[in-house]
C-alpha cells in the first residue's frame, strides 16, 4: 500500500463521517421537537452527544432529561435535508441567523415525517426511522470551553439507552437480537455532505468473537433464572 505525503492544514470543521441522528425531545408547551445532528457516538448502552448549547434540543434535554435518538438511513436523506436549517427556538440565535436558519414549530410536518409515542420516555420517535433508541440524560456539561477554535458554545450530553426499537429487516436471520451490518445503511454526514456505507470490504477479525460477549447482563440473567452463580 502506498504511503501518502501529508500536509499540515487547519480545516474549519472536523466532520470526518458520523451517523445522522434525529433527536426527538419535548418542548415546554408539550409539542414535539426534532433536530438532526451528527456528533454522536456509542459505547455499550451509553451514548455521547455534542450539541450547540443554545439549541432548543439542548434546552429540552436539560429540562426533561429524556429523548429518542432516531437513526436515519440512506433512504431518508431528503427528509433530513428539509430539517437542516430549521430551529425549534423562537428566538433564532445570531450565529444560526447568519447560516440561514429559521424557526419552525412543527418540524415533523415540514420534514414529512410521523411522530410516534415512546414507551419509557416522554419524547417522540420517528416512525420512518428503522432504528429508534429511547434514552435518558446521565450528565450534561460544557464542551471545548477552553478551545479558542470553537466558534459557538457547546455542551456534551451523556445518555443511557433504555429501549431499542428496530425494523425486523435489519436483524440477522440467525439471531433476533443482533443487527446485520450488511442490511443497515446509515445516513452519514461527512464534511456537511450526505453519504452512506457500501458493501462489506472484508471479514473483520474483531467480529470473529461472538457478539454475545459484549452482553454480560444476559448471561447473568440466564444464570439467575436457572438458580446458579456466575
Amino acid at each position: 500500500m502506498h504511503a501518502p505525503t501529508h500536509l499540515d492544514i487547519e480545516p474549519a470543521i472536523h466532520y470526518w463521517g458520523t451517523p445522522v441522528v434525529l433527536v426527538g425531545t419535548r418542548n415546554p408547551d408539550g409539542s414535539a421537537n426534532l433536530a438532526p445532528m451528527s456528533s454522536a457516538w456509542w459505547l455499550g448502552w451509553s451514548c455521547m452527544l455534542g450539541l450547540d448549547a443554545s439549541s432548543q434540543t439542548t434546552e429540552n434535554l436539560r429540562r426533561t432529561g429524556q429523548c429518542v435518538l432516531n437513526l436515519a438511513d440512506a433512504g431518508m436523506v431528503a427528509a433530513v435535508d428539509r430539517l437542516a436549517l430549521l430551529t425549534g427556538s423562537a428566538a433564532v440565535p445570531i450565529h444560526k441567523q447568519m447560516l440561514g436558519y429559521r424557526h419552525e414549530a412543527d418540524k415533523f410536518s415540514t420534514a414529512g415525517l410521523t411522530a410516534q409515542a415512546a414507551v419509557d420516555v416522554d419524547a417522540p420517535r420517528v416512525r420512518e426511522c428503522q432504528v429508534q433508541l429511547e434514552a435518558s440524560v446521565v450528565d450534561m456539561r460544557p464542551f471545548a470551553a477552553q478551545d479558542p477554535r470553537m466558534p459557538v458554545a457547546a455542551c456534551m450530553v451523556e445518555l443511557r439507552l433504555s429501549r431499542v426499537h428496530v425494523a425486523p429487516e435489519l436483524l440477522h436471520p440467525s439471531d433476533g437480537q443482533r443487527i446485520d451490518p450488511d442490511r443497515w445503511r446509515p445516513l452519514i454526514m461527512s464534511f456537511r455532505q450526505f453519504h452512506s456505507v457500501g458493501p462489506r470490504l472484508q471479514a473483520s477479525k474483531l467480529a470473529e468473537a461472538p457478539e454475545a460477549f459484549y452482553a454480560p447482563w444476559r448471561r447473568t440473567r440466564r444464570s439467575a433464572a436457572a438458580g446458579t452463580c456466575v
